[in-house]
């Protein structure tokens, strides 16, 4: 048996023993006969295999891709041009860390400009599972080393809230795919207010450019510029025109700054260079929090 050098995705419906996801196919629309671009999954790390199996409707955790994800429209001519060496890397596994402050606003960071995936892209920390590593741990890490804030698993209450298929470039008319994720979103609750938190912030450099605490209101006008539709409006009434924000300093420190808050609404372009905003993973996550503040009857 050939060593695991790194963490795949594995599917499995019907009770079929679970097989190693192709790269070039979606893996949410694995799980679903129409073209729809949610259902319900559940997921399991097992001997450093991320599988993910069919279940009954609200006996699983959401899984989605975008409405413009690559793989729901590649062709199978398409497929076959995509290089050898891309499909062989399958579909690998990440995680990102919702931290949620005890005053309830939620860290995201800024890619760096120099990164060759998503740069200048607002997400929450995160990034890839190692091997024999619990999804809560390799959140944890992934949070240490982009951001300096060390929590351990007894600090959080920890859950995971959904599933999102990511794909680089996001749509086909920015490109064929060249990477393919399934990204788990994991809800941390601290008891620390995000002030307390902020004062050990220390970004990595190479990895962050900066840092916002975001919190409901915030976010409902976020999640409102919905990728892949045309502009209807993002509900920025009531808000402020620019944001405080922490920027990375060459030197790895930290200094407040000002973003316009139009910025964090903006759409993913269907064409040339991307832009600064949220990602639509992220915006999708972020609904899921939304969703959870209201389902524990938190006035937002």
């Amino acid at each position: 048996m050939d060593k695991v050098k790194k963490i795949l995705v594995h599917l499995s419906k019907n009770n079929v023993a679970p097989q190693c996801a192709r790269f070039v196919q979606s893996i949410t629309g694995y799980f679903t006969e129409t073209l729809d671009d949610e259902v319900e999954v559940k997921c399991s790390l097992e001997n450093n295999r991320f599988i993910l199996c069919d279940c009954e409707k609200g006996r699983g955790i959401p899984l989605k891709r975008a409405s413009f994800c690559p793989f729901k429209y590649l062709s199978v001519a398409e497929a076959a041009e995509i290089p050898l060496d891309v499909q062989s890397r399958g579909v690998d596994v990440g995680v990102a860390i919702l931290l949620q402050s005890a005053n309830q606003k939620v860290l995201l960071t800024r890619r760096a400009s120099n990164l060759r995936i998503f740069p200048n892209v607002w997400v929450p920390p995160g990034g890839h599972v190692e091997l024999d590593e619990r999804l809560l741990d390799a959140g944890l890490r992934e949070l240490r080393e982009e951001t300096g804030l060390r929590l351990d698993p007894g600090d959080v209450s920890a859950q995971l809230l959904g599933l999102w298929e990511s794909v680089f470039p996001p749509m086909l008319t920015r490109g064929m795919p060249q990477r393919h994720h399934v990204v788990t979103y994991m809800l941390l609750n601290t008891s620390l207010t995000h002030q307390q938190l902020q004062a050990s912030l220390h970004p990595e450099l190479a990895e962050v450019s900066g840092c916002l605490w975001v919190d409901a209101s915030l976010v409902k006008a976020i999640v409102s510029a919905v990728d892949g539709e045309e502009d209807s409006g993002t509900q920025l009434e009531g808000l402020p025109p620019t944001i405080s924000v922490l920027e990375v300093s060459a030197e790895g420190g930290l200094s407040e700054s000002v973003l316009p808050f139009s910025v964090l609404c903006n759409r993913a372009p269907t064409n040339g260079e991307d832009v600064e905003r949220v990602s639509t993973g992220t915006k999708y996550a972020l609904q899921l929090w939304l969703k959870n503040l209201e389902g524990q009857g938190t006035r937002c």
